[in-house]
């Protein structure tokens, strides 16, 4: 197999990965071909996408990879959920992407965690089955990386709490059937937050406007109202006003899933880098010949792989339940980063159809910008890492 081959193909099984790993990826990998892929471009258009989607991935596994069985998960593995985000590529359509990431990653794993038995078989079984979409509640307004200044509060009110507030850019926001919701149970800054499970059907909740962005048109990224909203006090998650902290806790998982995925996306833009510069041609000779693309993706082949075994530690360490907030943190940061330029770059070998989004590349290109602003900025990366080492 020549170099080119290879980036054009699956990467090479990693040692962790089992046969069982392999054949979760090739199945996400042919529902993303025949489900997603040939659609993407109508969606986009459309600014939205079937929910029909999220219980055709449940019926894949996607949202119950690492929930044990008792629950209706599979009982799987960090490596996976890895391999189930390198197949995730294949949708050329990251508005989805960002989507299930937020149901695989960000809800239900919180719920499994924090949930007692009684919520589990409320919330977290028909999210698994994909029965029910939910959504992470933690951004507001005037609150974004500083999380101990949420303003969103809940009362208690005899076996109820009452919540009133506003929270901002909540992806699948429009669409969730339920909210994790972290609200203000006391003054203290970091000791003053809860985590609560909260219906969207209750009174006194209200979804505004959908958010108009540059990337990821299709997925509904939503500020939500909260007016008086009732809800019973057994649905708060863990301690009450131990928030703060599972919240730290939780950005973990969410931003190495968001490290796989870049990863995913950045083999994909320079998988269909590669092959346009071979199908093109100008002055005589495919694209792709000239020295200056064949060095430029040479580069960013390394520097992919280079990403990837720095995830893959990450992941072998999150994996153990070692500790793993320093790689995890340097994933996130170095993937995130690198997308920027290596996106670019595949995009400018298509001219000016890689400006326009009906070629995929121009879709990645644009919606990878995100990865360097949602589960905490490339700043706010740099000052764990500089805290981490002592700077």
């Amino acid at each position: 197999m020549t170099a080119t081959d290879r980036s054009a193909a699956d990467p090479a099984p990693y040692p962790p990965f089992t046969e069982e790993h392999e054949l979760f990826r090739a199945s996400v990998k042919r529902f993303c071909l025949e489900e997603v892929a040939p659609y993407a471009h109508e969606w986009e258009d459309a600014g939205e996408y079937p929910r029909e989607l999220f219980r055709k991935a449940a019926d894949l596994g996607l949202f119950g990879i690492r929930i044990d069985p008792a629950h209706g998960g599979a009982g799987m593995d960090w490596w996976a959920s890895a391999a189930a985000y390198d197949a995730l590529r294949y949708t050329d359509f990251p508005s989805l992407n960002i989507g299930l990431l937020d149901q695989m990653d960000l809800a239900i794993p919180l719920l499994d965690k924090l949930g007692s038995d009684e919520i589990k078989r409320e919330f977290m079984r028909p999210a698994v089955a994909g029965e029910s979409v939910g959504a992470l509640g933690i951004s507001e307004p005037g609150c974004g990386s500083d999380v101990a200044a949420m303003r969103t509060a809940a009362r208690e009110d005899g076996g109820d709490l009452v919540i009133s507030g506003q929270k901002l850019w909540i992806t699948n926001g429009a669409t969730a059937d339920y909210i994790l919701l972290a609200v203000r149970t006391a003054e203290h800054r970091h000791k003053g937050i809860s985590m609560v499970v909260f219906p969207t059907g209750v009174k006194g909740y209200r979804v505004g406007r959908k958010l108009k962005k540059v990337g990821n048109a299709a997925s509904d990224t939503c500020e939500l109202f909260f007016d008086e909203c009732r809800i019973p006090k057994r649905y708060i998650l863990g301690e009450r006003n131990q928030g703060f902290y599972y919240i730290m806790e939780h950005f973990q998982g969410e931003r190495l899933a968001t490290a796989l995925m870049t990863n995913a996306l950045m083999d994909r833009a320079l998988e269909l880098a590669v092959r346009y510069g071979k199908e093109r041609h100008a002055f005589g000779q495919p694209v792709g010949s000239f020295q200056v693309w064949r060095h430029r993706f040479a580069e960013h082949l390394a520097s992919v792989e280079a990403s990837r075994q720095l995830t893959y530690h990450a992941v072998e360490r999150m994996n153990g339940g070692k500790q793993a907030q320093r790689e995890i943190t340097m994933a996130k940061l170095f993937a995130t980063e690198l997308a920027q330029r290596l996106t670019y770059d595949c995009q400018q070998i298509f001219g000016g159809f890689g400006y326009t989004t009906e070629y995929p590349i121009g879709r990645i290109w644009r919606d990878v910008r995100l990865y360097t602003i949602g589960a905490g900025t490339s700043e706010i990366m740099k000052e764990i890492l500089a805290k981490e080492e002592g700077l």
